[in-house]
């Protein structure tokens, strides 16, 4: 809501607003890295524990999924990755004082910022029905209040079993295990929110819905693609892999509406030339594509492609390839050959010059490599879009062979391995038979609900439990108002957190705040000291072990949190050994061994260091485990974004000092932000077709197919070199504009970056919100 900032919270719609910078990383990230540390830790803590981020004998760090190198550096962490590791270790403690202190209605008016920076979380917190203040509460009743609950529920599918991407991988099977135990697949995961579309897109075109590259393959890459990504804000050691690219041959384009510092130069802090000298030059072509006209662009490559084999036969496409690996060649050549060129330029408002020199650039590169992240999988088309990139893969053989492949680049810790434990609404057949044979009871069949379609049951009243195992699915979900009312028409909503965030104040009738160990910390169980494991972006395995004390006595690990809440809900007659698996996280991993395929020998192979790589077919053998056995081509419909004339098309997107909806403090120092988050960046000459001079303020309002308009008020009008016609302002602040149902078609991810809006005047209102 606009208003007066509550005392203490800064206001957040008046920053200061300079040039763009063109170069990422330098002494600015040191410095910028040791002042936030130092702040929340103190000297000697951040020292201890910086260097064991990303470690083979430390913990992987709470941020992005990018993969570790096998030679690591003493400081294998990015300034993100320090923010992230400084937020979790820091010194400052959330204690029964501070709730007696700040009633849940005025925490609620409070910025997303101010509460993350209040500190630790230390004991579990309890709202009780009607009551204005969270209190304090013993585990054992906490886990109580959760086993009457779910017990009294008409049936296990009232229940909403929700996971974050930073739950390591031993917690996320041990939580889809309770819940199908408990009789429900309700486990929708902060992916249906980010990659779905990729995993969607990837399982039907090469039969596994992961990338199919490893960190080695960007190094002998000739060309890699990077379309719809950040990397210097998102995934900043990605910079590093794409400096080392360089420096081995390879070229590297950038599609993005917007352009980014760190792929226009890095300066690599780890390297003498990277902090005296001018940096590594990345991108050596920059496409300003408009949003939602990536499918397009491919689809017009792929024309081009099969065009230069008319013109060579034999010489462009890998015929041998296509034929002896691939299916629905013909269709997908069909639906090329017909694309309007003149469409193509219209939609991704680029110069045919642009697009000629990118296609120079394949013609000369033997092995391709596209990247991409939210950028291409957050529209209304991103399934089929990411299935055009699949197929301008496939016409030259570009999958299952060194240097080349998919890249869907992950955004949070841990999140593809949820998905390989089993953190998934609709479970394959193969797998629901494996745990049945492992435990004895028999799984639930029936798909449960992805995110959207969560709020939608909350919303409806066919939901009464929501339980989420980290994240905070309040502020990461699409259409704020829809999901905040949906959360409080809940009976219990439960919360296993480190911090607290926006989703601990907007509560159902009774609330639980479950806090729980960090990444940083140790954790020791009945059998001794335990560590947990993770997976990359790329599908490496590997341990994480905590070295820091507790931030407090009270807390509990993830593991321990799901095994007491299970023996709690499901009774003695569970057939599920809950207790040792909480003693002793060894039992657990020699379970996943014989449930999840390519952990065989888990104990043995994750003790390795830097642990080991899981199986991928196509990149492994070229073999396609797809419903015809090959690799698929596709040929949907030309899709793209419909813009009336007077209105923007805007995307949400974060800003430097953030890390999903975990805001670390209010300057995005690359684009030029400082001081404030209520920004929209808009081309100068679509700002001044619509009146708004640099510095005025705005509303901005979505405009849904219905007819119903939903508004973001409050925004500074920052001048800025985006694509025409386009707009960015940062979530969550924004998430209010994105309709509930404006989904991604097959994946059902919201559209997050193509959202139709229009600007309307307002004077500044001076608060945050």
């Amino acid at each position: 809501m606009a208003g007066k900032a509550p005392a203490g919270d800064p206001v957040q719609d008046a920053p200061e607003v300079s040039a763009p910078q063109q170069a990422a990383a330098g002494l600015p990230a040191i410095g910028h890295t040791l002042r936030i540390a130092q702040r929340q830790m103190g000297v000697r803590r951040t020292a201890l524990t910086l260097l064991k981020v990303n470690q083979k004998d430390g913990f992987d760090c709470p941020g992005c999924a990018w993969p570790e190198p096998e030679h690591r550096h003493t400081a294998e962490f990015c300034e993100n990755g320090a923010k992230a590791v400084a937020e979790e270790a820091t010194l400052r403690r959330v204690t029964p004082d501070f709730f007696a202190a700040h009633p849940v209605a005025d925490l609620a008016r409070r910025s997303g910022y101010w509460l993350g920076q209040q500190g630790r979380l230390t004991q579990p917190m309890y709202l009780p029905d009607g009551a204005d203040h969270y209190e304090p509460v013993p585990w054992e009743r906490a886990f109580e209040i959760v086993a009457d609950e779910l017990n009294g529920l008409a049936g296990p599918d009232e229940a909403v079993f929700y996971t974050s991407g930073r739950t390591s991988n031993e917690a996320a099977f041990l939580y889809q295990l309770f819940a199908r135990e408990f009789g429900t697949n309700n486990l929708p995961d902060c992916s249906n929110m980010c990659h779905e579309s990729s995993g969607s897109a990837l399982a039907e075109t090469i039969g596994i819905g992961k990338g199919s590259v490893l960190l080695e393959d960007l190094y002998r890459a000739d060309l890699i693609i990077v379309a719809g990504q950040n990397p210097g804000t998102n995934h900043p050691r990605m910079l590093s892999a794409l400096e080392k690219a360089k420096e081995s041959g390879a070229r590297i384009v950038t599609i993005n509406p917007l352009p980014e510092a760190g792929l226009q130069r890095f300066k690599n802090p780890q390297t003498p030339k990277g902090l005296a000298g001018g940096g590594t030059p990345l991108a050596d072509l920059f496409l300003q594509i408009r949003l939602g006209g990536d499918q397009a662009l491919f689809r017009a490559l792929n024309k081009a492609l099969l065009e230069a084999e008319d013109q060579a036969p034999g010489t462009v496409l890998d015929q041998a390839f296509i034929a002896g690996h691939t299916h629905g060649f013909d269709e997908c050549a069909a639906a090329a050959r017909a694309t309007d060129p003149d469409e193509v330029l219209r939609v991704t408002g680029l110069p045919q010059s642009d697009i000629d020199r990118l296609l120079a650039m394949v013609l000369d590169a033997k092995s391709v490599i596209v990247c991409w992240a939210m950028g291409l999988t957050q529209h209304k088309h991103s399934v089929p879009t990411i299935k055009e990139v699949v197929n301008f893969l496939l016409l030259r053989g570009n999958i299952g062979r060194p240097g080349a492949g998919v890249c869907p680049v992950r955004g949070h810790s841990n999140v593809q391995g949820d998905r390989t434990m089993g953190i998934y609404e609709k479970p394959a057949p193969a797998f629901l038979d494996a745990l049945e044979k492992e435990f004895g009871f028999a799984p639930p069949r029936e798909h449960g609900l992805d995110t959207v379609a969560a709020i939608r049951a909350l919303r409806d009243g066919d939901a009464k439990v929501f339980f989420a195992m980290g994240g905070n699915f309040v502020a990461a979900s699409p259409d704020t108002n829809v999901t905040e009312a949906a959360m409080r028409r809940a009976r219990l909503t439960v919360h296993v957190s480190t911090k607290l965030n926006r989703s601990h104040v907007v509560t159902g009738a009774r609330a639980l705040i479950l806090p729980t160990l960090g990444r940083t910390e140790r954790d020791v169980q009945a059998a001794g000291e335990q560590f947990v494991t993770v997976e990359d972006s790329m599908g490496m395995v590997h341990a994480s072990r905590g070295g820091l004390e507790p931030a407090g006595p009270l807390l509990l690990s993830e593991p321990a949190i799901i095994c007491r809440l299970a023996r709690a809900v499901l009774g003695p007659d569970s057939r599920v050994p809950w207790q040792e698996f909480e003693g002793d996280y060894d039992r657990i991993r020699d379970r996943i061994s014989r449930v999840i395929p390519g952990f065989d020998d888990f104990n043995v192979k994750v003790r390795r260091p830097g642990g080991f790589t899981l199986p991928h077919a196509p990149r492994d053998s070229r073999r396609f485990p797809t419903a015809t056995g090959l690799a698929n081509f596709t040929a949907a419909p030309l899709e793209y974004p419909h813009v009336p004339e007077g209105r923007l098309l805007l995307q949400t997107l974060r800003s430097h000092d953030q890390y999903n909806t975990t805001i670390y403090g209010l300057d995005d120092r690359y684009r030029g932000i400082k001081g404030g988050r209520r920004v929209v960046l808009v081309h100068p000459d679509d700002a001044a077709a619509l009146g708004f001079a640099d510095g005025a303020y705005t509303n901005l309002v979505s405009e849904w197919t219905d007819g119903t308009e939903r508004r973001a008020e409050g925004f500074r009008v920052v001048h800025y070199p985006t694509a025409r016609g386009c707009a960015a302002a940062y979530y969550p602040e924004t998430n209010v504009l994105v309709p509930l149902d404006h989904t991604a078609d097959t994946s059902n991810t919201p559209a997050s970056k193509s959202v139709v809006v229009r600007l309307e005047q307002t004077t500044p209102v001076g608060g945050p919100h």
